[in-house]
């Protein structure tokens, strides 16, 4: 069965049907060649004939001309579309008429770096022995034997940021001969150098630059990056250099198919959809029987792992090795072994992360089934494209998840297929990250009072510097400043962490303790705090003490059916407003934040079902982040009028002035006693609870019958609110809102926090909503979303509006209990009023 075969079954099929919310169909391209250039040494276009190339894509052709013509260049062409060819030629054009000269290759993973050495070679091996270029990987995995002859004899060095940052640029001085004639450096699949990693990178390349510079070279930059919003700003904030943008594709494109499919509701309700999980494993089986050779797409490990059960089960004939899994964790040689067999058509499925996602070959795969939104346009379009890479026709299918984020593409899929909004944002010159970059590049070389570090300034580095030398860590002689400090600063500083610190994961082994990770300090609070369950390559172990001081968890190796889900209580503790804008019905603010978090609970939620099954309390010190922030204050004007529609519900509970006494009946009446699991006041303050929620009652006096009164001990009626949830409008906005703000951003969940209080002083007392960069310092996420506020509040506006629930649902306001009130229509009412 061929592909179209297929798609017109799923047509008729009304199983699959009706999910289908989009169906866009590529059509076939043709490419536009252009003769080699004049200046392309022949024996290239002799090794490029042997292939069976005698002509070249316009793009490729763009960028030999680019590069001869002494500029700086960005490539952004689709998948597949000859972009090694880009910079490998200019590279190997002036090392077969320069052999003196050096390359750089800086690739995001290894298993890229394995795959682009071995298509060097696979070029380069064919050039007579008076002319071989010699190529080489310096990496954490190269021997210690081998990396002195590496150094000394190779011309073209591939390695990592990792590696550039620790093992390269602290050692530049082993390093003389390659940095002396450094002619090009290559910065592959640049979209992913976002964020606080980008950030990083930034720096690194900096030091990079000042290294080059002080022994005497000037090297051309060449990038490449996947479709993004921005790639020449992003280019240039990496380099710092004007860049050339090559974005006019000349390479074929074979037909491709590409669908967002929607697993069906089960419960309109509640908004309860089938697992997209098993929606997507459903789909994959079927062009895996249909003999294609597929990859799926998951977003964590352990969907890895039952992905590949489901598939393995409902194929048992399939021979053994056809079917694998593919994620970190698995070891070096078996990831090997299963590219080599996705090449020679031996797997016929692989199952993977989005270590598969970057342009490793791995054959003519003809199918690939995304299971859950990957967080970014670029990012799906990468895995999508991993499917028809040889010209062939291909079939692509989204499976979006029951979360805001991927109902809005179901929703709109014109916002995936017709645009890249995403903007791939750093901040080189966030403080925190400048500051470990300015200590490791004065290791490297001392700095002079008139030095500058990238575009920062002589009078403003010299602050920095002045800092680090009242601090200890620099000595100032004869107008210059020297690393005296006895550690090694780039061995503690992690391109993916902005925070310095990191707490060490200690397990008791029979040999003694052994470290089997690091998590930065910041992020220890939520992920190893007491009783927490961390999570390492597939083994749950059950943190048992986090030693903030000593900078050290001590965990065991348990076997529990639950994970747990921190609780934490946000505040702003301190702002200042540097814009301030009026929209409709509301004003909008950008500022600077001080937020104080903490973390003060768990909750124990049980593998594959979800359900709640316990929580415990947590005492940690609070954290304080100094941050950049957007928020926006309701106008009064606007609450008014949702007051008069009985449309706003974010105003604090009036318990009225009896409360009290209320309270003391309810607990007489209980004799002093959780009426749930019979706990007693003499060890911890009781709580009394409305059985039916106080906000579901037209009077406070109905509310407050005894009958309706309950008394609870804290961890019984948190329990008891999980069941029965009254959510704000306000609340519900915020939750839709942390949700698709990523969609804008081209970043994860994780980079920025939400913050909502019905009485802000931020909002000079109005309810407002908080969102701010969950990074020290910020790197300008916050500040993206203020100058898109109106865009922002349309999508959300849309998102609660399509959404089929009645009242709330994990697609939009978010999840409510079995009795609940999720507040949707309330959330709805408030943003017409604010678009």
């Amino acid at each position: 069965m061929d592909i179209k075969s297929l798609l017109s079954h799923w047509r008729s099929d009304p199983a699959i049907a009706p999910n289908v919310v989009s169906w866009q169909v590529q059509p076939q391209r043709n490419a536009v060649y252009e003769p080699f250039p004049p200046y392309l040494d022949q024996r290239l276009q002799d090794l490029l004939a042997q292939e069976g190339i005698s002509s070249l894509y316009s793009h490729q052709v763009r960028a030999l001309s680019e590069l001869n013509d002494q500029h700086h260049i960005a490539i952004v062409t689709a998948t597949a579309s000859g972009k090694t060819l880009c910079y490998n030629l200019p590279v190997l054009n002036v090392l077969l008429n320069q052999p003196q000269a050096r390359a750089l290759y800086l690739f995001p993973t290894k298993a890229l770096t394995q795959d682009q050495l071995a298509n060097l070679r696979q070029l380069t091996d064919r050039l007579d022995q008076d002319h071989s270029i010699t190529s080489h990987i310096y990496d954490g995995d190269t021997p210690t034997h081998a990396r002195q002859l590496i150094r000394k004899q190779s011309q073209i060095i591939m390695t990592n940021p990792d590696m550039l940052h620790t093992g390269i640029l602290p050692h530049h001085t082993a390093w003389k001969d390659f940095f002396n004639t450094l002619s090009f450096v290559i910065i592959d699949e640049m979209h992913m150098y976002r964020g606080v990693f980008g950030s990083h990178v930034a720096n690194v390349i900096r030091r990079l630059k000042r290294i080059a510079r002080f022994y005497g070279a000037q090297p051309q930059f060449i990038l490449t990056s996947a479709t993004i919003a921005n790639p020449q700003e992003l280019a240039e904030k990496l380099i710092e250099e004007p860049v050339t943008l090559i974005d006019q594709d000349g390479a074929p494109q074979g037909q491709r198919h590409f669908l967002i499919y929607n697993p069906p509701l089960v419960d309109q309700k509640l908004g309860l959809r089938k697992s997209s999980l098993l929606e997507g494993a459903l789909l994959a089986s079927e062009t895996i029987r249909s003999g294609f050779q597929t990859i799926v797409f998951g977003r964590t490990r352990r969907s890895i792992e039952l992905i590949l059960t489901y598939l393995r089960d409902r194929h048992p004939d399939l021979p053994a090795g056809t079917l694998r899994g593919y994620r970190s964790g698995y070891l070096r040689d078996e990831r090997r072994n299963i590219e080599e067999g996705l090449r020679k058509g031996i797997v016929r499925a692989v199952v993977a992360t989005s270590a598969l996602e970057l342009g490793i070959d791995i054959g003519d795969l003809e199918a690939a089934v995304i299971i859950g939104y990957p967080g970014s346009i670029a990012a799906t379009r990468q895995e999508a494209g991993r499917a028809g890479r040889k010209g062939n026709t291909s079939l692509a299918i989204l499976v979006t998840a029951a979360n805001a984020m991927d109902q809005y593409l179901a929703h709109h899929p014109e916002f995936f297929f017709e645009r890249s909004p995403e903007q791939a944002l750093l901040e080189a010159d966030n403080l925190l990250i400048l500051l470990q970059h300015i200590r490791c590049a004065a290791f490297e070389l001392p700095f002079a009072v008139d030095h500058s570090f990238g575009k920062i300034k002589p009078t403003k580095l010299q602050a920095f510097l002045e800092l680090l030398s009242n601090s200890g860590e620099l000595f100032k002689q004869d107008d210059r400043y020297y690393w005296i400090a006895d550690q090694y600063p780039a061995a503690d500083i992690s391109l993916r962490s902005a925070s310095p610190d990191n707490i060490s994961l200690l397990v008791e082994t029979s040999n003694g303790l052994k470290t089997v990770g690091q998590v930065d300090r910041l992020s220890s609070y939520w992920m190893v705090h007491p009783d927490a369950i961390y999570i390492h390559e597939g083994q749950p172990y059950l943190v048992e003490d986090l030693d903030l001081e000593a900078g050290v968890a001590h965990m065991r190796q348990v076997a529990l059916d639950y994970y747990t889900h921190p609780r934490s209580e946000t505040t702003i503790a301190d702002y200042s407003c540097t814009k301030e804008t009026q929209a409709k019905g509301c004003k909008k603010f950008f500022g600077e934040l001080t937020v104080v978090n903490q973390v003060i609970g768990y909750q124990k939620i049980r593998w594959f079902t979800r359900e709640h099954i316990g929580s415990g309390e947590v005492h940690l010190p609070p954290t304080r982040l100094d941050t950049v922030g957007y928020w926006l204050a309701i106008d009064e004007a606007v609450i008014t009028q949702l007051r008069s529609e009985m449309l706003w519900n974010s105003d604090p509970n009036d318990y009225e002035q009896d409360w009290s006494n209320i309270r003391q009946k309810v607990l007489k009446r209980d004799d002093h006693r959780c009426k749930v699991c019979g706990a007693s006041s003499a060890n911890q303050t009781l709580h009394v609870h409305h059985i039916q929620p106080l906000r579901s009652f037209s009077n406070l006096a109905a509310a407050n019958k005894l009958q309706n009164l309950i008394t609870l001990c804290p961890t019984c009626h948190q329990l008891a609110e999980q069941n029965i949830r009254i959510r704000s409008g306000l609340a519900g906005f915020a939750y839709v809102l942390g949700n698709l703000t990523p969609l804008l951003l081209m970043s994860t969940r994780e980079d920025i926090g939400i913050h909502t209080d019905p009485q802000s002083p931020l909002g000079n007392g109005q309810p407002t909503i908080v969102i701010y960069d969950n990074i020290p310092g910020g790197i300008g996420l916050s500040e993206r979303i203020y100058d898109q506020h109106e865009l922002l509040l349309r999508q959300v506006f849309e998102t609660i509006s399509t959404c089929p629930c009645l009242d709330g649902c994990p697609s939009c306001v978010g999840p409510i209990g079995e009795d609940g009130y999720g507040g949707k229509k309330e959330a709805q009412a408030l943003l017409a009023a604010l678009i």
